[in-house]
């Protein structure tokens, strides 16, 4: 059997060049300099602007209801957002092109609404009466229509068939059910016009308000105070809430009003239940997570790379994109505002095994890292996130990247010798970063380059290699660091460790490990063929064609990992960075040591045969 008639969107397959259906509008609008209040096509600039201020409402929605720093205690359904949710909703705004195609049809049809009065009374008494006399009851009715067996299973189903409701979920529907929303949102504007009342300032403000309600109950956090209702209990009938729409999602019998639960009172589908459930959700409950990733900003770019600025940007490996580029001013104020007032807080959450692991972020971007005055205040935020996890009962955190930085708190070392009674087990995740990178260097391997080979990492990797008989370059200029990593190997495999302090020793070496950043100057030594692997970070820039780069070590999370919808900087989805992984093996395996400053050698393949245990992969 075929689709059914309009339950598709005809621009489906073409991408991001749908909004060049936008084309003909936005070309006439800049023909006519149509921004000039004196043009004849003012009104197309009018339209465009009130279609991006819709566009923004959603937008705006999608953000709050994504900061979870805000928000956690108050969500309904307590499910993230994964990857496939995101995907179907991709083309959320599907809707906005049919209803601009719809206005700008009256628009032509009717040349007079093109010249109405920026604002008039009057009209919006016209257009409230509509509204609760003809709109709320027709879209009551209609969608208890889209309810019944035929038309639900042919269009309404699409609509309920993510499982938490967001923004974006208000525009997830089909062609036919927007249409229909579309007419029953012109029916007051149309009332106000025709009994000659009509304004642009009517049609902006109840379309706006419109989607500001739609996309209000979509976000799944209850906003209402718990006790107005029972203040005012007349309130009850005449809006919704977000725990009032949720209900109607998740059971699909009851609630189906539009804004004004009158309608389910009258039409017998008003759940009881929903008061109370909109007062305990009100009230809120933070739910403790068992596991807490601490990570940290890299730059003022990646910074945009959130759930709560953009969703469907963060569902995507991170890059830098032209869309980015006039938001940099903002994401710069706002790196300066976290700076000066910010705390660790929540970015992302997801569920492995019935339990709740969080990515939470210190306020610090990369450069901070770097900066001498700024390594107190650092650890200061460090200290405080793990003081915070151990009241809220967390059973790990493990600290990524420069958050266990030798330099600023030897590897976390700092506080578990502060708070030695600490419950919570603090890991860097360094034995599985390790252990990637290993188990990526090709069997039959001889000999390796490394730089950052006296780091902490490095005098792992340098150790285990040259248990395995393979002659490592270490990259230093300190005698004295080598030879004290040098004397940790057994004495029949200390031959196998060489310094080098020059990178034209590696022009032979076809296996560079870069613990250091390298300029371009230093990888021209390197032979062609040559890969790179890397435990730098940031990582480096791939400035020679001849050589092949790796990513950071990174691990894929086990498939039964849910609610998954945001990706670590630049890994590709499901997967997350060593360390992430490192610290949910620490868990996962109910270790009781913390796992601080320098990595035990002999516990690297014990952690990855752990990691492989539990479904957690290499990429």
């Amino acid at each position: 059997m075929g689709a059914a008639f309009l339950s598709s969107w005809p621009w489906d397959n073409l991408g991001i060049f749908k909004y060049v259906l936008y084309g003909p509008l936005v070309g006439k609008a800049l023909a006519g300099r149509a921004w000039e209040p004196a043009s004849p096509d003012h009104w197309l600039c009018l339209l465009l602007a009130l279609f991006a201020l819709r566009a923004l409402i959603y937008q705006l929605w999608s953000s709050y209801s994504n900061m979870l720093f805000l928000t956690r205690r108050r969500r309904i359904v307590r499910d993230g957002v994964d990857f496939e949710q995101i995907d179907k909703e991709w083309d959320w705004d599907n809707f906005l092109i049919l209803h601009i195609m719809m206005a700008a049809t009256a628009l032509y049809a009717f040349p007079s609404l093109r010249h109405l009065p920026g604002w008039n009374t009057g009209g919006l008494a016209v257009a409230a009466v509509l509204h609760v006399a003809a709109t709320e009851p027709l879209f009551y009715v209609a969608h208890r229509a889209f309810h019944g067996a035929h038309l639900f299973a042919r269009y309404h189903a699409l609509h309920h068939s993510n499982k938490v409701p967001t923004p974006f979920t208000a525009g997830f529907a089909t062609p036919l059910e927007h249409l229909v929303l579309g007419l029953l949102m012109a029916l007051p504007l149309a009332g106000a016009c025709a009994a000659g009342l009509g304004s642009v300032g009517l049609a902006f403000a109840y379309v706006l308000s419109f989607d500001f309600l739609r996309a209000m109950g979509h976000c799944n956090v209850e906003l209402f105070p718990g006790g107005l209702f029972r203040s005012l209990p007349f309130l009850r009938y005449l809006i919704y809430t977000p725990t009032y729409h949720t209900i109607h999602h998740t059971g699909k019998k009851a609630n189906f009003c539009l804004f004004m639960p009158l309608f389910d009172r009258l039409g017998g589908t008003l759940d009881a239940s929903s008061w109370e459930l909109q007062r305990k959700n009100r009230a809120g409950m933070d739910e403790a997570p068992d596991f807490v990733f601490l990570a940290h900003v890299v730059d003022v770019m990646q910074s945009m790379h959130v759930p709560f600025v953009m969703r469907t940007f963060a569902s995507t490996p991170f890059a830098v994109r032209a869309f980015l580029v006039p938001l940099w001013p903002i994401a710069l104020l706002f790196m300066f505002m976290v700076w000066a007032w910010s705390k660790t807080f929540i970015i992302s959450y997801y569920h492995l095994r019935g339990k709740l692991h969080q990515i939470w972020a210190v306020p610090r971007y990369g450069f901070h890292y770097f900066l001498p005055f700024a390594k107190d205040g650092i650890n200061d935020q460090i200290e405080l996130a793990i003081l915070r996890a151990e009241r809220m009962g967390v059973k790990v955190v493990s600290l990524a990247a420069l958050n266990k930085n030798e330099a600023l708190n030897g590897g976390g070392t700092l506080f578990v010798n502060k708070h030695p009674n600490l419950r919570v087990r603090v890991v860097h995740g360094n034995t599985l970063t390790a252990a990637v990178i290993l188990n990526e260097i090709p069997k039959g391997t001889t000999e390796v380059f490394m730089t950052g080979a006296t780091s902490k990492l490095g005098r792992a990797i340098a150790l285990y290699l040259c248990r395995k008989k393979i002659r490592v370059m270490m990259m230093t200029l300190s005698t004295e660091r080598f030879q004290k990593i040098q004397k940790e190997a057994a004495e029949e495999d200390q031959q196998y460790l060489v310094q080098v302090t020059k990178f034209q020793s590696a022009e032979q070496c076809k296996t560079w490990i870069v613990g250091k950043w390298l300029s371009p100057r230093e990888q021209r030594w390197a032979s062609p063929g040559t890969h790179f692997h890397q435990f730098v970070v940031p990582p480096i820039l791939g400035f020679r064609r001849d050589c092949t780069y790796g990513k950071l070590a990174a691990m894929r999370l086990p498939k039964d990992a849910r609610g998954l919808g945001s990706c670590e900087f630049s890994l590709e989805r499901g997967v997350v960075h060593a360390c992430h992984a490192g610290g949910v093996v620490h868990f996962l395996e109910g270790y009781t040591h913390h796992e601080v400053g320098a990595i035990d050698v002999d516990r690297i393949d014990v952690v990855w045969e752990a990691a492989l245990k539990h479904g957690i992969r290499p990429v």
